[in-house]
């Protein structure tokens, strides 16, 4: 039996090839059809050029299982979030690598209402199927069907209910960046609806077209340098807001007026406050890397803040505990009770373009404060020898002074800045955010002296 290194904590990833081909594909089918034993699940693919090869070898698994297949094609990873829950399937998978290099790929798996497999609701279960590779003999009388379907326009519809095309009545200039990557096709769709209900939204598509080959390179605009094309644009087009995708699209990445790059945390506080207006009194989720600007903003509008670990199959399940309107993670994941709830790179933006429309303020405008009142340092990495002894040292360097949290990694709260500092899952890194109350030269300065700390146990 050959261990399988495509199975990481949340989803499948590997390079192709050794990791990842054909063959493992159709395992990893096999298994989910026999450990989970679905009637229907969907299927599609990123742009990838391996993409629609692997996804039919995952497919020829998922049917000699005896599961019948729906096929969505082209898609990103909140098409077949989508489809599973509003089919009422099974549930879905979508071959994917997201912002990974152009030699990797990979799966997302969910099984009915759109929930998440990971670790530990079945991944590694589907994982030892596979890696046994010592399936039943197919039988031809109980194997399922293929069938091609697109759920487009339901999609479409879906997100269009989250916003109201009326409250669009000034001319308003967005810049769209697809990276080559799945997105182009919905922004299409979603460019027509805005025409047909008169909106004067002028939709400027860059590198909109999608191509595996990635001739821009691969849209991860976490990265600096991934940034430029779209700050550019904003720039020659005099751009109301910016906005970003990477490969699946289920981030995206928002840009002010000025082309200035918008860090995900101000978001999270903005789409909070935009929810809490539709539904007062309502719960939002957040991370603990960062917090206190959502914090205040959701208490002030009457919200209930409530803190969850990082990552998605940790803040999708406390969000359906708590019944949570909206959940955000500073990196760009934003999550919505109404899709399931998973994220969604789609509706952040029209959410976010409603509220230009409404308040007649521009982006700038409406984070400017709120990145005043609570700089950050954005999150930083760095390479330690040893992350829990240096996690153990920082404890005990500040247990004294600060109030500790180890919700995820640990966080140390003082009375005017704050600190998250936690392991990487995948490797010898600690990543560290600070934020401060209205000081931006302390954050800079305790930034500082947390990181030539860091680096000292990094030698």
């Amino acid at each position: 039996m050959s261990a399988l290194t495509c199975f990481k904590a949340y989803d499948i990833r590997g390079e192709l090839g050794k990791e990842l081909n054909e063959d493992i594909a159709y395992r990893i089918g096999r298994a989910y059809g026999e450990f989970l034993t679905p009637k229907t699940i969907v299927v599609g693919g990123d742009v990838r050029l391996t993409s629609e090869a692997l996804k039919l070898a995952l497919a020829e698994g998922l049917m000699d299982a005896g599961t019948d297949v729906l096929d969505i094609g082209m898609s990103g990873t909140e098409e077949i979030y989508f489809a599973t829950f509003h089919l009422g399937i099974d549930g879905g998978i979508e071959v994917t690598a997201s912002h990974n290099p152009m030699n990797y790929n990979g799966m997302k798996l969910v099984k009915e209402n759109a929930r998440p497999i990971s670790g530990d609701t079945g991944l590694r279960d589907v994982q030892r199927l596979a890696e046994e590779n010592n399936f039943s003999p197919v039988n031809a009388a109980k194997r399922g069907s293929y069938k091609q379907i697109s759920v487009l326009d339901a999609y479409i519809d879906h997100l269009m209910g989250y916003i109201d095309l009326n409250n669009f009545r000034s001319n308003m200039k967005l810049v769209i960046n697809s990276g080559n990557g799945a997105a182009g096709h919905v922004i299409d769709e979603i460019e027509k609806r805005f025409k047909s209900a008169g909106a004067p939204v002028e939709f400027i598509k860059v590198h909109h077209q999608p191509d595996g080959n990635f001739p821009n390179g691969i849209p991860n605009p976490l990265l600096p340098e991934c940034r430029k094309d779209t700050a550019d644009a904003v720039k020659a087009h005099s751009a109301d807001m910016g906005i970003a995708f990477d490969g699946d699209f289920d981030r995206c990445f928002l840009f002010d007026e000025h082309a200035e790059f918008i860090e995900g945390y101000y978001i999270v506080g903005l789409l909070a406050e935009a929810f809490l207006h539709k539904e007062p009194g309502a719960k939002i989720i957040h991370d603990p890397r960062l917090t206190w600007n959502t914090v205040d903003i959701v208490e002030k509008a009457g919200g209930i803040p409530v803190m969850s670990k990082t990552g998605h199959a940790f803040i999708k399940e406390r969000m359906r505990q708590e019944d949570a309107v909206y959940g955000g993670e500073m990196s760009a994941h934003h999550y919505f009770r109404d899709f399931a709830y998973c994220d969604s790179g789609m509706i952040p933006w029209l959410l976010t373009a409603e509220l230009l429309a409404v308040k007649g303020l521009t982006l700038a405008e409406l984070v400017g404060e709120r990145m005043k009142a609570y700089p950050c340092s954005g999150e930083i990495n760095s390479k330690v020898s040893d992350t829990d002894k240096v996690i153990s040292e920082l404890i005990s360097l500040y247990k004294d002074s600060g109030i500790l949290d180890e919700t995820d990694g640990i966080s140390f709260d003082f009375e005017y800045w704050r600190f998250n500092i936690r392991n990487s899952n995948t490797e010898p890194l600690v990543r560290l955010n600070v934020e401060s109350k209205g000081d931006k030269a302390l954050m800079v300065r305790e930034t500082e002296r947390l990181l030539s700390f860091l680096r000292r146990e990094g030698q």
